[in-house]
């Protein structure tokens, strides 16, 4: 088969490409030219590069030639998608709008597989089992899901054939970096994760099942083995690394307008695919081997330190404390806004 991956120097992207690669795949990959993901992909062996930028539609148009499968994981993500607004809308939407039309001109037969995510259906807080068919609902700060869900009706619109996985909470192993976004999670919120291992084998396991995905949209998580509470997945999370539980000041933590939630519907893409190896307790083996001992025993004497400062970082805690009404409304939601005002 003739296979165009975008997206493939990203975690995901980068799994994907790993697995393909050692099948007998004609593989083409869409990659921004820069150095770091030159020498990512220099390692791919009869792999085709295009170096170009997913939101130049002639760029675009010399990867669609000829493909019989097209897996679009391209996207500017949380929380670096706040910092500038105007380019991750030209690459979410702009670039999925280019990919499209690509593939309808030059490969009109393709099989597109889009990765979408659990932030279309908004904040399910109060109702955490989720299914397909469930309204969408994003709220009204979160513009990646926005753009994920203009980009679904794109391809809805098109005349290409199609599938789409609404992705849930992605975990990966070794890439240890803390944003904001650690702050923005409610604790009490319920995580149906999936690891970047199990969710790039459900692409790469979906090349030959056109039938089964055609013009269908998944739900795509971990399954019942591996839901877990936020509160419990960061107190593991700190453990591993030597800082004790996961303990922050009163209203540190935001406490609506998230996502994430438990697929009601999940075993449905499982049953085409086969894609599930990992369990929770797997993945926090994985992610207990990836920190050195040696890192953990410096780090347990300052947890309390690094906490605190850890804590700074929190936008939900600087609007609790400075009564900002737009970020306490966005964070605590408007059934809170009179313990503020």
């Amino acid at each position: 088969m003739n296979i165009l991956i975008t997206g493939a120097t990203g975690n995901i992207g980068l799994e994907v490409l790993k697995q393909l690669a050692s099948k007998n795949h004609r593989i083409t990959v869409l990659a921004r030219n820069s150095k770091k993901n030159i020498k990512l992909l220099r390692q791919f062996e009869g792999v085709k590069v295009i170096y170009g930028d997913i939101t130049s539609p002639n760029a675009v148009n010399k990867a669609c030639k000829n493909q019989d499968y097209a897996i679009h994981l391209a996207a500017i993500i949380p929380p670096f998608d706040s910092k500038n607004q105007v380019l991750a809308k030209k690459v979410n939407l702009e670039g999925t709008r280019n990919i499209i039309r690509g593939l309808e001109k030059l490969s009109p037969n393709c099989f597109l597989i889009f990765s979408s995510s659990v932030t279309v259906y908004g904040d399910r807080l109060k109702t955490p089992r989720i299914s397909v068919n469930d309204p969408i609902q994003t709220t009204k700060w979160d513009k990646y899901g926005q753009a994920k869900i203009d980009s679904e009706n794109l391809i809805k619109n098109s005349t290409l054939n199609w599938t789409i996985y609404r992705l849930n909470a992605i975990m990966g192993i070794g890439n240890h970096k803390l944003s904001k976004i650690l702050f923005h999670v409610p604790l009490n919120t319920l995580m149906e994760i999936a690891t970047v291992d199990d969710t790039a084998r459900a692409f790469v396991n979906s090349i030959g099942k056109k039938k089964e995905l055609s013009k269908h949209i998944f739900n795509l998580g971990g399954g019942e083995l591996c839901v877990i509470t936020y509160q419990d997945f960061l107190n593991r999370a700190f453990r591993a690394f030597g800082l004790g539980s996961a303990s922050f000041p009163y209203k540190t933590f935001a406490e609506a307008n998230f996502h994430c939630g438990i697929y009601a519907d999940g075993n449905d893409l499982e049953e085409i695919l086969s894609f599930r190896a990992d369990t929770i307790e797997t993945y926090f083996d994985q992610f207990n081997g990836s920190v050195p001992k040696f890192q953990r025993a410096i780090t347990r004497p300052f947890g309390p330190l690094a906490k605190k400062l850890l804590c700074l970082m929190s936008e939900p805690r600087k609007a609790f404390k400075t009564k900002n009404k737009d970020l306490v409304l966005r964070f605590f939601g408007e059934h809170n806004k009179d313990l503020f005002f």
